[in-house]
């Protein structure tokens, strides 16, 4: 087993400075670079994809039960279907949920009229491939969910084994990720939350691993470490950044499943830019921070901010081919009621052709984003839910979200053993883990600590990516938000958790007290989590369950 490699030290000159010995000190990359050669290859990537193939299992087990349309499904899934039949989502008769849940997919299901959408199209269009794969019906809905749902355990496996340099951070890191019953239970449902979650992942991925490559190619291009870089250090041979295109890619693909991606984004990209700053300051350039605005913080926001854009419009390409039915039955809608606005001019303008209606598209695409906008911060805040809940208790599980329920069912019957005078139930509960959350907010505590006293990047990357994905929607909390939005920060803390365990066992590879009692704690944590994930394994599979175990694991009164 590998452990986590001390964090890299913030000198002003890495490369200038000298052992008592008179060796010189690593450098920032040859750190980075031992970090990762500490794997084998087989190894890590035999032991990560184990992780995820076992995640994949847990979420293919009995997918299409139960066999209903469960919570926002009712949206998300007709509208993948009427997307792959028509091109873009069309409103739905009231009888298209029990038509469809009887086998008839089209013939009565859907309107001429386009529906009023609130979420752009890239999770929709995943879904949409789970059902021409499998057909429309619970199963068919909810396996692209379930693969994307895998494959964030697979990528989270590399991110923390990047972060980390142990390959065993990096597997128990995959390992509690799928452990944790929102990340299960969204990989088991037809919504567009994990997939926004796994695009983030990725997105955040490329800019850590741009990082490393980034101290690399300074290293390369720079004069021998024995001289002082003066100037503004390299530029020509770091205008590309392969690393930060990929991401720009995922960033765009996360913000054309839902908005809330923008904020991660905003935060990781001024993170990109600072630590780029850091290594050119490292390397001896003076002034590095204003001086990194121009020779990589430009370079970095084509790559991130552009590229994204360009990915996000391109993910409305079927919308603005029909744009004309937008015009025609949704240019009056929001925006128009709330902020006083008039319908969109593009309804009433004549038809254009060629590059002019490419232009006309566009234009009837933002009047139509100032309406979804309208929706979020206007409609529903006359709107009251059931499950709604303050972001400001998010973290530590304030209200679990019901998605499906078969109450009331009587002894003898289906399978009910219940007691006399009692009763069964099936559930499906949009709850986290208990202990991954609870214990993930103490390590969030050392993380900041961690970061702001030690300067240690990779506490940084933790509190970041927590702070950027759940903060943001304490702006929102007049309105009925869920729990299973903060999905987007689980894997931010897990990395948390698993950098907490780095710690607790520490850097020496040999024997030591320090390092026995660090992987007994670890390792019972783990434990403690497998054994409660088993625990809420029936609520969160629809497990049939007598009353009286089903009050065994709704611990407070607030999660019923």
């Amino acid at each position: 087993m590998t452990t986590a490699v001390p964090p890299e030290d913030p000198p002003a000159r890495v490369g200038l400075s000298r052992t008592a010995a008179g060796r010189p000190v690593p450098s920032a990359w040859e750190r980075a670079r031992a970090r990762l050669r500490l794997e084998d290859p087989f190894v890590g990537w035999t032991a990560c994809i184990a992780v995820a193939l076992l995640a994949l299992f847990l979420r293919l087990w009995h997918l299409g039960t139960p066999h209903i349309f469960e919570f926002d499904e009712t949206y998300y899934a007709k509208d993948a279907w009427s997307l792959l039949n028509f091109g873009y989502e069309r409103d739905s008769t009231e009888k298209a949920n029990d038509l469809i849940l009887n086998g008839t997919t089209l013939q009565g299901v859907f309107k001429d009229s386009p529906e009023m959408i609130v979420h752009p199209e890239v999770g929709k269009w995943l879904i949409a491939l789970g059902i021409k794969a499998f057909g429309m019906d619970p199963f068919g809905w909810r396996v692209s969910a379930a693969v994307v749902g895998s494959l964030m355990v697979l990528v989270m496996c590399r991110f923390a084994r990047r972060i980390t340099g142990s390959t065993m951070l990096g597997v128990v890191a995959g390992l509690l990720l799928s452990l944790d019953g929102l990340q299960l239970v969204l990989s088991r449902l037809a919504l567009l939350d994990i997939f926004v979650a796994f695009f983030i992942l990725c997105g955040v991925h490329c800019i850590v691993a741009d990082r490393d490559w980034h101290r690399g190619r300074l290293a390369r291009l720079l004069p021998p470490p024995e001289q002082v870089t003066s100037g503004w250090g390299p530029v020509r041979g770091l205008l590309f950044r392969p690393w930060l295109l990929l991401g720009g890619l995922c960033w765009g693909l996360a913000l054309g499943t839902k908005w809330e991606a923008i904020y991660p984004l905003a935060a990781f990209g001024l993170m990109c830019w600072i630590w780029s700053a850091g290594a050119r300051r490292s390397f001896g350039v003076r002034w590095s921070l204003p001086k990194s605005v121009l020779t990589d913080g430009i370079p970095a926001f084509v790559h991130l901010v552009l590229v994204a854009a360009v990915v996000y419009l391109a993910t409305w390409t079927g919308w603005m081919m029909h744009a004309h039915q937008y015009e025609e039955h949704l240019s009056a809608t929001q925006y128009t009621h709330y902020e006083g606005g008039k319908d969109w001019p593009t309804r009433t303008e004549p038809d254009a052709s060629g590059l002019g209606e490419v232009t006309q598209s566009m234009r009837s695409l933002w009047y139509y984003h100032q309406d979804v906008y309208a929706f979020h911060t206007h409609f529903l805040n006359d709107s009251t839910h059931t499950y709604a809940s303050k972001p400001s208790g998010w973290l530590l599980l304030n209200r679990p979200v019901g998605v499906a329920a078969d109450t009331g069912i009587k002894p003898g019957s289906q399978g009910c053993d219940a007691p006399a005078g009692s009763d069964c139930l099936r559930q499906v509960l949009l709850l986290g883990t208990p202990t991954i959350w609870w214990g993930g907010c103490l390590a969030l505590l050392l993380a900041l600590a961690m970061w702001v006293g030690a300067r240690d990047w990779r506490f940084g990357v933790a509190v970041v990516g927590v702070a950027s994905t759940w903060l943001p929607w304490l702006q929102y909390d007049d309105r009925p938000i869920f729990l299973f939005y903060i999905v987007t920060a689980l894997p931010f803390v897990v990395l948390a958790l698993v950098l907490a365990m780095g710690k607790l066992i520490g850097p020496s590879p040999g024997p030591s007290r320090r390092r026995t009692l660090g992987v007994v704690a670890s390792g019972a944590f783990v434990v403690l989590t497998l054994m409660n994930f088993a625990w809420f394994w029936p609520i969160w599979t629809n497990q049939l369950l007598t009353h009286g175990e089903w009050l065994d694991r709704i611990w407070f009164s607030r999660w019923i």
